[in-house]
């Protein structure tokens, strides 16, 4: 259960980067090999992205599950849509249908 202003604070997060990937660790030191896998993806198709690392925030680690309705950790947000996590990721990544969403010009 998360309170208001870690929704909140999640939402402006989300809406606040391009592309956002809350992760286990950093995208130099990823935490699990789902995290990995997802910072590994985003760097083979040259995509500039925050990250937040639910490892350093409990409330964010246990939020953006409920933000997002989803269970697991990586979860990737682009122009503010929930895009999921690592194995979504990497089907959309074989099927090139991640590299044309970044291929979209970004939402102003």
């Amino acid at each position: 259960m998360t309170d208001e202003t870690t929704h909140a604070r999640i939402d402006r997060m989300v809406k606040g980067s391009p592309v956002l990937l809350f992760m286990k660790g950093t995208p130099l030191f990823p935490q699990c090999g789902f995290s990995s896998r997802a910072v590994a993806i985003l760097q083979h198709l040259n995509v500039e992205f925050d990250s937040v690392d639910v490892l350093q925030d409990q409330g964010v680690r246990q939020g953006i599950k409920a933000y997002s309705d989803w269970p697991t950790i990586p979860q990737l947000y682009v122009n503010g849509e929930f895009v999921g996590g690592s194995d979504i990721m990497m089907e959309m990544y074989e099927s090139g249908e991640l590299a044309q969403m970044f291929e979209k010009p970004a939402a102003a």
